[in-house]
């Protein structure tokens, strides 16, 4: 598709189940490298596809092992811990260049293969590090694509909780929840945004920010942060409409009380 952000409000149209997560991934990575190969990052995508539609493993361990042999061994690809900040690592198209990215972009390269394998895959927001897991009838195997493609036992898990939450953290209840194809995309963006905005760039948080709303245009959130942004912008006619999306998302509630007085304000401000 010619225009990425075309694709991007079509996309935004599609049920979470119809979302080709790695081919939505690279419509946002062109926007924030309008100059990279992003035609070459779709045929690799297509490579890896076929090359695990191939993989016949039946267990989920040994599904787990595939594809870590596959994306870590064949293809090279790892996490990023020297540039870990470096906002390629949160591009599909340079981290399929580079094979090195972020927990959440390798994330949707493995989940891309192990979609295209037929194998039942879904992100994880653990706290403060992105995983995948792969899904049985009953079980689930839970694993670290940052470090390869480590599996995960609940020891392992616990230990990485703690180092987060501090010795005392135990694992709980909806912690390793599936992720929507749109939250993994949107928490891949979310990476962007806040880099952006961490320098000083409000103007390009706010333009990540306003892509991510047109592949989750129900995300409430989203639009109190965009009418913060654009508020911040003194771009009050937007700041508006974004404070009124949000509310008619969310009716009820304090934000929602808090931002009709918010309004109240910006209504007597010129545009």
């Amino acid at each position: 598709m010619a225009d990425p952000r075309t694709a991007l409000d079509a996309i935004g149209k599609l049920a979470d189940t119809e979302i080709d997560i790695g081919s939505a991934a690279i419509q946002l990575a062109r926007i924030d490298a309008p100059g990279a190969d992003w035609e070459a990052a779709e045929q690799h995508l297509s490579l890896i596809a076929r090359k695990a539609a191939a993989l016949d493993e039946q267990g989920l361990v040994s599904r787990a092992k595939a594809l870590a042999g596959l994306l870590a061994g064949e293809m090279g690809y790892e996490g990023d811990s020297r540039t870990y900040d470096d906002i390629a690592n949160a591009n599909l198209i340079r981290v399929t260049e580079r094979r090195r990215g972020l927990p959440v972009a390798l994330g949707i390269v493995w989940m891309h293969a192990a979609r295209a394998a037929g194998w039942e895959c879904h992100g994880v927001d653990f706290p403060a590090h992105f995983l995948i897991a792969l899904d049985g009838t009953r079980t689930q195997v839970v694993i670290d694509v940052f470090r390869g493609g480590r599996i995960l036992p609940v020891r392992d898990l616990r230990e990485l909780l703690q180092q987060v939450e501090g010795p005392d953290a135990a694992l709980r209840t909806g912690l390793l929840r599936p992720m929507s194809t749109r939250r993994v995309l949107l928490r891949l963006q979310n990476n962007i945004m806040t880099r952006r905005l961490a320098a000083g760039d409000t103007q390009g948080g706010l333009i990540c920010l306003e892509d991510m709303l047109r592949i989750a245009p129900e995300q409430a959130e989203l639009w109190r942060q965009a009418g913060s942004l654009n508020e911040r912008l003194d771009r009050i006619a937007k700041a508006r409409l974004c404070y009124e999306q949000y509310l008619g998302l969310v009716p009820e509630g304090r934000v929602a009380e808090a931002l009709r007085l918010q309004l109240a304000q910006l209504r007597s401000r010129p545009d």
